[in-house]
């Protein structure tokens, strides 16, 4: 047993990572200080917290590839129900969060009731989403928040950034939820076999749209720190996120085929990939070469992953 949790894949990516911060360290004076490590924290955020509940769509087998579209969407939403429909910027808060939840929701209904695979489903979204963001915006940005609304991606709280202790609630409450529930056990149940989950008794459509629902939350949250952190609204916010999404959740360990998976392990890659590219950047690295060095991480912690895990299996 000893042998076996040594071998696991996240414990085997926390040495990685443990690696990385003490050559990075030692490459570059700049790197190794709370001021950096704690900013670079504020820029992961959004991320993790999508990609927290991401963990739970690949676990059941899905994808969730419109995440990005619904930040820009939620992002743009939250500043015209401010200042264009003249809302008060809590309720305006409150709506951008339905609105999302409610996109995430479309997700698992044409994923669920009518049979779409999930690429093929929030690929499709992904375009609707950013469309309507698009012209909704008309490609003009919204400023002016009140000072108090920049606390959530400015301010810090016991000298850790306030939206870390945000990714800090929503990763325990995803980390519990997937651990110790029936919903967690359910989850893992759908992505080993679906068909068995159903015979089981277990209400998959249920289940999965949930997820679907919680994953378009996430986003909305997402925007509504980004926006705060950035201090204006664009259209374009969020383009791409989810390939870095994806990458955190499948460098932490959970199985792109379903089944199998962690929050933990998602986190600890979240971690990898901002520590890389932060660190890397410090060094003088260019962005396509740290895009380079990340896929070779992946690829190479994904291969050393599955030989540890067939040497311990035999």
């Amino acid at each position: 047993m000893a042998l076996r949790s040594l071998l696991r894949h996240e414990a085997l990516l926390a040495l990685i990572l443990a690696v990385a911060l003490a050559v990075l360290a030692v490459d570059n004076e700049r790197f190794f200080t709370a001021a950096n490590l704690l900013n670079q924290g504020r820029l992961m955020t959004e991320v993790g917290l999508i990609a927290v509940v991401m963990t739970f769509v690949i676990i059941t087998g899905g994808i969730d590839l419109s995440v990005g579209s619904i930040l820009g969407l939620c992002a743009i939403l939250v500043g015209v129900f401010w200042k264009t429909l003249g809302l008060p910027l809590p309720v305006a808060m409150a709506l951008c969060l339905v609105v999302g939840t409610l996109a995430g929701f479309v997700n698992g209904l044409i994923i669920t009731r009518f049979r779409v695979p999930p690429l093929i489903a929030t690929l499709a979204t992904l375009a609707l989403y950013r469309g309507l963001a698009e012209g909704i915006s008309q490609a003009q940005s919204i400023r002016g928040y009140p000072s108090w609304f920049f606390v959530l991606g400015q301010g810090n709280f016991l000298g850790i950034p306030t939206q870390l202790w945000l990714l800090a609630l929503v990763a325990l409450v995803g980390f519990f939820i997937l651990r110790f529930t029936a919903f967690g056990r359910a989850t893992y149940a759908i992505g080993n076999n679906e068909m068995g989950a159903e015979f089981s008794g277990i209400d998959v459509v249920r289940t999965k749209l949930l997820i679907y629902s919680a994953s378009g939350f996430v986003s909305a949250l997402a925007a509504l720190v980004f926006v705060s952190r950035v201090s204006t609204t664009r259209s374009d916010m969020g383009t791409g996120i989810e390939l870095d999404v994806i990458t955190a959740v499948v460098l932490g360990g959970t199985s792109i085929f379903g089944g199998r998976g962690l929050v933990v392990g998602t986190l600890i890659g979240l971690c990898l990939v901002q520590v890389l590219k932060n660190g890397l950047a410090l060094s003088g690295v260019k962005g396509d070469g740290t895009i380079v060095i990340i896929g070779f991480v992946l690829i190479a912690a994904v291969l050393i992953s599955n030989l540890l895990k067939r040497y311990s299996t035999d």
